[in-house]
């Protein structure tokens, strides 16, 4: 099969699909493997490592979108859509929920689209777990440099000093993410509560984290009584394929600290905090309510070398099975794959995406 890996055009995404090593193994399968000439130099890539890999350098888009298979790691951007056409194989994060506009494309083009937030296997989510982990670590080192008061932060440092008390960490949702958040908030010494819906969740979380973290109920009575001590709210919801639910309305974020710090990590979702909108590395923050927001679609593109290769290690037994064998006999000998499919045939395919564009699964939203 014919496969591309073009360049990321998001801001401030240095992230590239494939690593060379990944390439080689593609390229050792007898498949031909298309990279965009400067896809991988923000994770460390030179063209020339990808060239001894076994890849073809393309020095435009328009030669590695032409490919069979395209294998990205963000959602197509506007200046991708005249990419997207009826024989393409596009597999990558999509987060259709937050950008119908994108699932409006993708199924007016008849693109087959795959997303690695929804292939589920066993009840969890191998291709996000990585991403997930790594934005976990990264909330809890973007709050607690947000705090500081040079850059709007209330002046509080996280682990304190001896004689000062500790900042407080309120994480909401005991995945991946929130799970990482919580244990490195704890390795610098703050003082960490995790809000979870699941009982069995919360006794795996009580086993496995140390023992300044706790863990609550998630309700609404909850949010209300520690948000007002709560010097860095992380956001971790997931609801696989889905909308983020706004646990955290307007009125709460008003009852937080001036100077707190909001890290909704849900905003590739659409957020679980009411005020939350999305923003970039270039400009990370915004001030609402009194409250720093840090709201990065794309977080772990900030540590691109640790990112793709974490991606790549995941994603690359999946690319293999496509490249060999195509979607349908794929899917037979990876179930988890199927999972991934949100769009096929001009259709939106996964429930929980159709559910969250307001269709039934199968029919086309924009007919």
């Amino acid at each position: 099969m014919n496969i591309g890996i073009p360049k990321e055009i998001k801001v401030r995404e240095h992230r590239v699909a494939c690593t060379p090593a990944g390439v080689r193994h593609l390229v050792g399968a007898g498949h031909r493997v298309v990279v965009e000439a400067g896809a991988g130099l923000g994770s460390g890539y030179s063209d020339e490592k990808y060239r001894l890999a076994g890849a073809v350098l393309a020095s435009s888009p328009d030669e590695v979108w032409r490919n069979e298979l395209v294998v990205k790691v963000k959602e197509p951007l506007e200046g991708e859509y005249r990419f997207l056409r009826k024989e393409l194989l596009l597999f990558t994060f999509l987060h259709l929920a937050g950008v119908p506009t994108l699932a409006r494309q993708l199924v007016e083009s008849g693109t087959t689209a795959i997303a690695y937030e929804t292939v589920e296997v066993g009840g969890r989510l191998p291709l996000l777990a990585p991403m997930s982990e790594i934005a976990g670590k990264m909330s809890v080192i973007m709050g607690g440099y947000f705090l500081s008061r040079h850059e709007g932060g209330e002046g509080k440092l996280l682990g304190g000093v001896p004689g000062v008390l500790p900042g407080r960490v309120l994480v909401l949702g005991g995945g991946a993410a929130g799970m990482n958040a919580a244990r490195s908030a704890a390795g610098l010494g703050a003082e960490v509560t995790v809000m979870e819906a699941s009982q069995e969740r919360m006794r795996e979380l009580e086993s496995q984290l140390p023992a300044q973290v706790h863990t609550i109920y998630s309700n609404e009575q909850h949010l209300e009584e520690l948000l007002p001590e709560t010097d860095l709210l992380v956001g971790a919801v997931l609801v696989p394929g889905a909308s983020a639910p706004k646990l955290v309305t307007r009125q709460m974020v008003s009852s937080m600290k001036r100077g707190a710090v909001i890290v909704d990590i849900a905003i590739d979702q659409g957020g679980c905090v009411e005020t939350s909108r999305p923003t970039t590395h270039d400009d990370p923050v915004f001030v609402d309510e009194g409250v720093v927001h840090y709201c990065v679609a794309n977080m772990p593109g900030a540590f691109p070398g640790t990112s793709t290769e974490a991606l790549t290690g995941v994603t690359l037994p999946y690319v293999r099975r496509l490249a060999d064998l195509g979607l349908e006999s794929a899917s037979v000998l990876m179930p988890g794959l199927a999972s991934g499919l949100n769009i096929w045939e001009g259709k939106v395919v996964h429930p929980v995406v159709a559910q969250s564009l307001g269709v039934a699964c199968g029919e086309n939203p924009f007919a």
